[in-house]
């Protein structure tokens, strides 16, 4: 006697759970007799062929029914419409078929290339490494800036935030890095960046060779908010399934800001109170939990560059202050250095990295406060120097600092085109700090 197998029979008979829409309001709408939990994918209404995305995640739910935010446009969605579950959650393509590849906030092709023959779908959730288990960050990662490389050295595994202001070279330092690291992998979110912007950044900024080794994930700022949200971590869960294979991972976010502003509007639609600037509590927890996901594991690493867009040039605005607290280096930079052409515009004394004194050699971090000193020595003697009345002899530190400021700029200074590797920039430090410690002897 042959035994059949009916499980398949049985589940295309077993009565599936419709709800309706009972609400549509604002950025979401509420459905009414749906059992669903936060986070799982929801169909609303019939495909009609129109070719509309209607599919929409959970995002809160309460003894009345589920509140839900579209994944697409809300165009045509009304009360009365039938919801179905999907019972899974979002769920992410990983695999190396996805180099050189275009992803909208669902891990979707959009670049016109081909279906995406991706190695796997994962759940967008991940669990964070072990605090215990995490490996310790004891290697430089080059990242082909000059500045970066030796004054705010980066660690395999890092977390690090880049603050400024619009217009003074975020996403050209993002592009540069992009092409002169080292690490196997580039991720590379654009979140609620100018539709605009998107082809500048990948055909010129980032160029065939950078996006040859990067997997870019974009959502502009006339998505949802939900979709921007999500685009954060489908990047952030793509650079996991790698670290998780034992890669290295650079993973560069372009605007953390932006990834807070969603959250804010999806917070303040589902009716929680507004706090700090307007900003609900959910807000600063979806960072922690974003940025808590970066680094090390006990095999590989994602090292995470954030930009953050500081309101007004205030870098102690609620979302910057919250980024800084969180990540292992600030690198900031100054709207004054941009206008007068200093590119890249990093501030390098306002710059730090918390991990550096662990990646580098003691001869290399003298090189840099070396460095560093003769340029705060300047700063502080600035207002004089500009008026005349600094006497050449005062102070060594300024003396040398105004004998070598061409030499000290053009160490700063780099093109986009120019990657130069990390062991040729500590060479060159080396050199400037010689000279700079005889100018000041």
């Amino acid at each position: 006697m042959t035994l059949v197998d009916l499980s398949p029979a049985l589940a295309a008979v077993r009565p599936q759970r419709v709800g309706v829409v009972d609400s549509v309001v604002g950025l979401g709408l509420t459905v009414a007799g749906l059992d669903c939990a936060v986070g799982e994918v929801v169909k609303v209404g019939a495909d009609d062929g129109s070719g509309i995305d209607r599919t929409a995640e959970v995002v809160a739910a309460d003894s009345t029914g589920v509140r839900c935010m579209p994944l697409g446009p809300m165009t045509g969605i009304r009360a009365g419409m039938t919801v179905r579950p999907t019972g899974r959650p979002i769920l992410v393509p990983t695999g190396r078929a996805l180099f050189g590849r275009v992803l909208d906030g669902l891990g979707r092709p959009i670049d016109g290339k081909g279906p995406l023959h991706a190695d796997a779908l994962v759940p967008i959730d991940h669990p964070t490494p072990n605090s215990m288990e995490r490996a310790r960050i004891a290697q430089p990662l080059q990242l082909g800036v000059r500045a970066l490389d030796t004054l705010t050295t980066a660690g395999r595994g890092q977390r690090m935030g880049l603050f400024a202001g619009s217009g003074v070279g975020k996403s050209s330092l993002l592009s540069m890095i992009a092409r002169g690291t080292e690490a196997e992998v580039s991720v590379v979110a654009l979140v609620g960046e100018r539709g605009r912007e998107v082809r500048e950044f990948l055909e010129d900024d980032l160029g065939p060779e950078g996006l040859a080794r990067s997997i870019v994930v974009v959502a502009t700022s006339d998505e949802p908010a939900l979709m921007r949200l999500r685009a954060a971590f489908v990047a952030t869960r793509i650079a996991e399934s790698f670290r998780d294979a034992g890669s290295d991972v650079v993973l560069m976010m372009d605007s953390l800001t932006r990834v807070a502003m969603a959250q804010r509007e999806i917070g303040l639609s589902v009716g929680e109170p507004p706090a700090t600037r307007g900003y609900p509590p959910s807000t600063f927890s979806t960072l922690a939990s974003l940025l808590e996901r970066a680094g090390t594991d006990r095999v590989g690493s994602v090292t995470g560059l954030y930009t953050v867009l500081v309101d007004g040039d205030d870098h102690n605005e609620p979302i910057a202050d919250a980024a800084r607290s969180i990540l292992d280096g600030h690198i900031v930079l100054d709207r004054k250095l941009a206008v007068t052409g200093h590119f890249p515009s990093i501030d390098v004394l306002g710059s730090i990295s918390r991990v550096a004194s662990k990646v580098i050699t003691p001869s290399q971090s003298q090189d840099a406060r070396t460095l560093r000193s003769v340029m705060a020595a300047r700063r502080q003697a600035q207002d004089l120097i500009d008026v005349g009345a600094y006497q050449p002899g005062t102070n060594p530190l300024v003396d040398a600092a105004v004998t070598y400021q061409g030499a000290i700029d053009a160490f700063l200074q780099q093109r986009m085109d120019d990657q130069t590797p990390a062991s040729a920039s500590w060479e060159q430090l080396a050199a400037l700090s010689a000279a700079l410690g005889g100018g000041a002897a």
